[in-house]
């Protein structure tokens, strides 16, 4: 039946039948997608809303006569149920940029289309909103309380109830008309693309083509732009994050004035609100509907809301407590311990040889400590090691050893910062001097307690010639 509708309209549009008609993967939403291949290829659409259809439809038009990049529409059945689109390729960006997404290491071709990306959104808010009849827009013609709350209801009862936590419905609507209160002091009349991801932009000719917008509304550029950079399982490491939201504020900047600590601080609040409604989402497409890539997505997005919640919402306590029990669940954490770096430091004496790394990774690093001043040659530091005060109070006003450790600490931390980016899970750290006894372990367990502090990583600390073992535990 899709099939032969399809096909008519090829033939009303190119005067003959397409030489195959073959049905596309499915995506997240319900409508399906065909390549009807001949000359000209073009993709063809049946949606069931037809609302929905029209929706996309009027935005295309718009769009185009704005001149962004997003397919042309070339005809449609009068039911406006089925239409024929350009074909613009079977590249996503998602695809495009799978070799970062799965190391954390984005290369520069990679950057470049994410760039790219981010600097065609403020033409699609700004640009795209100029002159557009926004009743057209489906559900919902702006973002709202309303349209606010069902999302919030939406991650409430298809994933917060999902999982089986015990919490007060009470308590956690207050937080979340709060939470409304937050969002809608950012209203402007720009356009909100609200599914804006890696999923629904294509690269075509090496630049970022627009689909699936048929969702968008009137609302804040906020919400894209968390949609965007915290997708869930693009896995953009904060630096690079960092960098392309100052490619989209400089964008930006072309349409309106910036206050950037207001952006960052409002940002904060979108970010949070969308993690939880696409939590939502993988709720209901993943446990109901039973789609694996939901399902699969989860981790990502609990660790997003890991990593929002180091930083508290004073606005929103209640829901903040929920959340973080959320994310304390062992169906969560058992997750996160197979995929949360642990850093083994060992102490040892050069004599009796270098430790071996029992994680099989190959070693780690290995410093020599015996290039600084050493207690051990007299005789009064003997009996004690690097943790008595003692030999800690002679290596510090000699002073050789703070100044090695601050080369150590800037190697050290450039590689824990990168691990823990790349989901890596072991590193080694060891510190060799003679006898293992005072130099060794004096930065051996200072550089342990250093990496718990800063970067809150699990580190298994072991003075091998001391027979002395102390776990600092993940915060």
């Amino acid at each position: 039946m899709i099939n032969e509708e399809l096909k008519k309209l090829y033939i009303a549009y190119t005067g003959h039948e397409p030489t195959s008609i073959e049905e596309m993967p499915a995506s997240g939403s319900n409508r399906r997608y065909f390549r009807l291949k001949g000359e000209p290829t073009l993709i063809g659409v049946s949606g069931e809303s037809v609302e929905e259809n029209r929706a996309f439809l009027y935005m295309a038009d718009h769009f185009l006569a704005k001149g962004l990049p997003v397919p042309r529409v070339l005809i449609k059945s009068d039911d406006d149920i089925f239409y024929l689109q350009e074909d613009l390729g079977d590249t996503l960006l998602f695809n495009a940029i799978e070799k970062g997404r799965k190391t954390s290491v984005f290369d520069e071709e990679e950057k470049q289309l994410l760039r790219k990306t981010m600097r065609l959104l403020p033409a699609v808010q700004f640009a795209g909103a100029d002159g557009m009849d926004f009743s057209y827009c489906y559900p919902q013609a702006e973002f709202n309380s309303r349209s606010i709350l069902w999302d919030l209801n939406y991650f409430k009862y298809c994933f917060l109830k999902a999982t089986g936590l015990d919490f007060q419905e009470d308590k956690l609507e207050d937080d979340f008309q709060k939470m409304a209160d937050v969002l809608l002091r950012s209203s402007s009349a720009t356009f909100m693309y609200r599914d804006f991801q890696s999923r629904n932009v294509m690269i075509k000719d090496d630049e970022p083509w627009l689909i699936d917008f048929q969702g968008g509304r009137k609302g804040p550029v906020y919400y894209d732009v968390a949609s965007f950079l915290w997708q869930a399982k693009a896995n953009y490491p904060p630096s690079l994050r960092e960098e392309l939201l100052k490619e989209y504020i400089d964008a930006l900047r072309k349409y309106q004035p910036v206050d950037e600590a207001y952006f960052y601080a409002q940002l904060r609040h979108f970010v949070l609100f969308r993690t939880m409604q696409v939590l939502g989402a993988y709720g209901f497409r993943g446990y109901f509907e039973k789609k694996p890539h939901f399902i699969q997505s989860v981790p990502y997005a609990i660790e997003n809301l890991r990593q929002l919640l180091q930083e508290p919402y004073p606005e929103y306590p209640y829901l903040c407590k929920v959340l973080t029990e959320l994310t304390e669940m062992k169906q969560f954490t058992d997750d996160l311990q197979k995929r949360r770096l642990t850093v083994k430091v060992t102490s040892f004496a050069y004599k009796k040889g270098i430790p071996e790394d029992p994680s099989g990774n190959g070693g780690g690093f290995v410093f020599d400590c015996r290039a600084v001043n050493n207690p051990g040659k007299y005789e009064r530091y003997k009996p004690f090691t690097g943790l008595d005060e003692p030999v800690i109070r002679f290596l510090e006003e000699d002073g050789e050893i703070t100044e090695f450790l601050t080369h150590v600490y800037a190697l050290v931390d450039a590689s824990v910062k990168r691990y823990i980016e790349r989901g890596f899970t072991n590193l080694s750290v060891c510190f060799g001097c003679t006898g293992g006894q005072h130099r060794s372990v004096y930065c051996a367990q200072h550089l342990a307690e250093h990496l718990n502090s800063k970067f809150g990583v699990q580190v298994n600390l072991m003075h091998r010639e001391q027979n002395i073992e102390q776990t600092f535990k993940a915060k």
